[in-house]
């Protein structure tokens, strides 16, 4: 009897944990299929694959960019959906990959943030999403880009499970998950940034979504690392 009641004590930590991680991810609204996500998804698909495409892939932020204008004379793609999560993005990935893209740009994550979805549940799905580049296309380098700033001070209500500390420590894991020269790490803080931490003022139309000139910006960040 002493060793069944020890051994009960030994397990439920592994028992309780594994049932505490299952309810987590239970809980994650992972729903992304809506008119305008099947829309863009079938244009996409629409689309001839390319040789030596640099694809941006994200959400809304991603959306509002105009890559081939200020990326002329290459393949590049905007594989933005307004609205999009990471799961979204995981789920459409194998069209991402057909043409083995050169480059994957990719920044998601701020909706979950916004739905309450935790860190340890997005940072699943993009070890989910590297993984799939990996084994589909193992020439491509994918760049995890930093979720950029708010300006918490401009946030419409509906934002407000977001702020600047969450999107710090987020971005501080995603950095841990870039650990081969195939998937790197990209830091877009230091040009979205004002002098306390908070998105541009200028550069943002409702301390989120960004207005035209920050996307130049966003490039020369790009350029500047080296990276485009």
């Amino acid at each position: 009897m002493r060793l069944r009641i020890f051994a009960a004590i030994l397990l439920a930590p592994v028992l309780f944990g594994t049932a505490a991680r299952a309810q987590l991810f239970n809980n994650v609204d992972s729903n992304y299929v809506n008119s305008h996500y099947t829309e863009r998804l079938d244009f996409f698909k629409k689309m001839p694959d390319q040789k030596h495409e640099i694809v941006f892939l994200g959400n809304s932020i991603t959306e509002g960019g105009e890559w081939q204008e200020i990326i002329p004379g290459r393949a590049v793609l905007n594989r933005g959906i307004s609205g999009d999560v990471s799961y979204g993005v995981l789920a459409r990935m194998d069209d991402v990959l057909s043409s083995r893209p050169d480059k994957i740009f990719l920044l998601i994550g701020i909706n979950d943030l916004k739905r309450g979805t935790s860190a340890e549940a997005i940072l699943s799905v993009y070890g989910r999403i590297i993984k799939q580049v990996r084994q589909q296309s193992p020439k491509t380098k994918l760049y995890i880009q930093s979720i950029l700033p708010v300006n918490e001070q401009m946030l419409p209500q509906i934002y407000n499970k977001i702020n600047n500390s969450i999107i710090k420590s987020l971005n501080g894991q995603l950095q841990q998950l870039c650990n081969t020269p195939e998937v790197i790490y990209v830091d877009l803080h230091p040009t979205f940034e004002d002098g306390s931490g908070q998105l541009k003022k200028d550069w943002s139309i409702d301390g989120l979504h960004l207005r035209a000139a920050a996307y130049i910006q966003w490039v020369n960040r790009l350029k500047f690392l080296k990276v485009l």
